[in-house]
């Protein structure tokens, strides 16, 4: 019986019907490999267990993932149990009686899918022989001291082992598709391949080993692609040999992937193959029965962040809150890759044009990179312990009052308000308020960081002098720690922060994709992204004025490093002159973008590669029809019809301004469903699949 699909593209607001997409589940086994199944490292842990429930729900019990097993991530993600396809449990035992231990089980995401784990450490007796193996088959050599390569071709002998015990138990079918990821994964292609296993194989690289470490070294990489001697840099890198790895995975692979167009062009000069199949990531969209939920959430969760500044700056609270906006960066620690050079010298201008005009708007900027450090700094504590007495301390005074009020209410009599509070009531307050006294500046970092004086980002705050005294509009915050609700300090959730700051600035380098604005926008929070980003690429494809629905694309590529900064000063700056309803309809423009990320849609790109990968392992038995007419249509926003369409057109004539000026007509339900109505069709993916058996039996028929 065949498996049925549980999802419905028409729950995509203008999405077209795909005929005729489904593949012959029954007949085929998916196996998913990747470094981080079960065990987070970077963002392929996102795509991954993202992506697996809308997996599980098109292939049941027929898609397996495999990665690394380490004991603390099995016990604390997975749900060991028995394989339910026997020949997948005589393949597992084939390798498990040969002292090389593989574990089966259920990752406990959402979806559930299963997962095969593969030991490596008890298999490593078999490096040196495998390693041999492996140059006598691809020339490959791989040198000792490379623990992380050597893990990989212990990891890919497996695979290709388990692989070779499980297709040798089929005769016709089912067939089975492998799916490997970036080139910790590349070794078990290369061998499955090499040694002639039937199985379609897929390659993904979500960013090419070379570019990450050009861009990292300050290279102009987009604008030099076709100039660099790729053996001779990744040589002096003392990269060959992962290099040589990434690039034997992609030319083996039937069908070649990557996540974005700007990837694609990366990779054909780096890897010289061009990708077959754009394939972007996705996330899972929960979309909320009210339209104002996600705006609730933003006001509470903002609520939680005005409490930690109350506390940070105390003693120099002299700013409204209410009219302070929370911007942040966050990611990994690449200084120049994230765009966290740029971003710093563009707040140093932001805080320049706020002064001079006198804005009475005060950026509080949150970057939050986790960096080495050995805990949290006294003074930081010390600002939240006393935001907390001075709560208490109003919540006490408060209580004395009020009953003091009630008892003279009940008498009938006006209360007198001088003495309605005692003498010691206004010396409890006193006490208070001296405690609030400071003879420092409010720090920029939250922790004691291991090497406080080469630090990129705390050297370029010095450089900027950008140090949270009062009569700066622009308050740095340098929190070098993932973020956690059990933190003494900030006690939020990633997602919470999120959606509790104002607008995210990604102004990016390098970036093959870029959940960070991805994320934002699901929540429906801003964000500043790039034209070197595949997500900006993507938004600018698909939108056709992304700044209007609050995504603001940066031009890294064609513009040099101090128009950038200027662009990126303008976006901010004419962020802080909207007013807070023009903020609010933006947040509802952004966050309808979120179909346009929800993997229900985006999915189809990886249901694309499994057939392309198919008709090339396969031809006598899947085919694709390349006359046939295309049958994906995507998202074209178009360009909202109500003001204020991007940051320039929201600056007011005068640096004060009132919200009642900005009352433009504006209807969220019929902007929505105009933009359902004007969707277009901005690309296709060319083919479409037809099984070849079924063709003949209907002709037969």
């Amino acid at each position: 019986m065949p498996l049925s699909r549980s999802l419905s593209m028409t729950s995509l607001s203008g999405l077209p019907i795909w005929e005729d997409e489904s593949l012959p589940v029954d007949d085929l086994l998916l196996f998913e490999v990747a470094w981080e199944v079960t065990n987070k490292v970077g963002g392929i842990y996102t795509v991954i267990q993202t992506k697996a429930k809308l997996t599980v729900d098109e292939w049941g019990d027929n898609f397996f993932m495999v990665g690394p097993y380490y004991e603390h991530n099995f016990k604390m993600q997975v749900e060991e149990c028995e394989a339910p396809n026997p020949a997948i449990k005589k393949a597992m035992d084939a390798l498990n009686n040969n002292g090389c231990q593989v574990r089966f089980g259920r990752w406990l995401i959402e979806g559930s899918p299963y997962v095969i784990l593969f030991d490596i450490g008890s298999a490593a007796w078999n490096l040196d022989r495998w390693k041999g193996e492996f140059w006598d088959t691809c020339g490959i050599g791989l040198p000792f001291d490379d623990r992380e390569a050597n893990d990989s071709l212990i990891f890919g002998s497996m695979n290709a082992w388990f692989f070779k015990e499980l297709t040798d138990q089929f005769q016709d079918k089912p067939h089975v598709i492998g799916h490997f990821h970036e080139w910790q994964a590349g070794p078990g292609l290369i061998l499955c391949r090499s040694r002639k296993v039937p199985m379609a194989t897929i390659f993904t690289t979500h960013a090419t080993l070379l570019g990450r470490y050009l861009c990292a070294a300050n290279v102009d990489f987009y604008n030099n692609l076709d100039k660099f001697n790729i053996d001779r840099e990744a040589g002096e890198r003392q990269i060959y040999h992962r290099y040589c790895l990434e690039r034997a995975s992609v030319h083996c692979a039937h069908v070649f992937t990557t996540v974005s167009e700007i990837t694609a062009i990366e990779a054909d000069h780096m890897l010289h193959r061009r990708p077959d199949v754009v394939t972007p990531n996705g996330l899972n969209v929960k979309k909320f029965s009210a339209v104002h939920e996600f705006q609730n959430l933003h006001s509470t969760n903002k609520g939680k962040i005005q409490e930690f500044v109350r506390g940070h700056f105390y003693g120099h609270l002299d700013f409204n809150l209410e009219k302070t906006l929370f911007f942040f960066i966050a990611g990994r620690y690449e200084f120049s890759n994230k765009g966290a050079d740029i971003f710093l010298e563009s707040l140093s201008r932001l805080n320049y044009l706020l002064r001079v005009h006198r804005n009475d708007v005060t950026v509080v900027v949150f970057f939050i990179m986790p960096a080495k450090t050995n805990n949290f700094n006294v003074e930081s504590l010390k600002g939240q312990a006393v935001r907390k007495q001075l709560w208490d301390t109003a919540h006490s005074v408060k209580e004395k009052f009020g009953k003091r009020l009630y008892d003279s209410l009940l008498k009938g009599e006006i209360p007198d308000m001088n003495k309605i509070l005692d003498k010691d009531d206004f010396t409890i307050m006193k006490r208070a308020i001296y405690s609030t006294q400071r003879h420092t500046l409010p720090p920029v970092t939250t922790h004691n960081m291991l090497d406080d004086t080469t630090d990129p980002i705390l050297a370029n705050v010095r450089r900027i002098g950008l140090f949270n005294a009062r009569t700066d509009r622009v308050k740095i915050v340098f929190h070098p720690e993932f973020l956690s609700s059990t933190s003494p300090l900030l006690p939020m959730d990633y997602e919470e922060f999120v959606r509790g700051c104002h607008l995210g600035v990604f102004p990016s380098y390098y970036e093959p994709w870029g959940y960070t604005p991805g994320e934002c926008t699901v929540m429906g929070i801003p964000s500043v992204t790039t034209n070197l980003s595949g997500f900006g690429c993507f938004i600018a494809e698909h939108v056709s004025d992304p700044a209007a629905y609050g995504i603001y694309i940066l031009d890294r590529r064609f513009r040099s490093a101090d128009e950038s900064c200027n662009q990126l000063t303008q976006f901010m700056f004419g962020y802080c002159q909207q007013s807070r309803r023009q903020r609010i309809i933006q947040r509802n423009r952004t966050e309808r973008l979120s179909d346009l990320l929800d993997w229900r849609y985006l999915g189809r790109f990886y249901i694309y590669a499994r057939r392309l990968a198919l008709s090339r392992a396969f031809p006598e038995k899947f085919k694709m029809d390349p006359i046939a007419p295309p049958q994906t249509e995507g998202f074209r926003f178009p360009r909202p019809p109500s003001v204020p369409p991007s940051p320039s057109a929201s600056l007011h004539s005068t640096p004060h301004h009132s919200d009642e000026e900005d009352e433009e007509p504006y209807d969220d339900d019929e902007e929505a469903e105009r933009d359902r109505q004007n969707i277009k069709s901005p690309f296709t993916l060319g083919a479409v699949f037809h099984r070849k058996e079924r063709q003949s039996n209907e002709n037969g028929n």
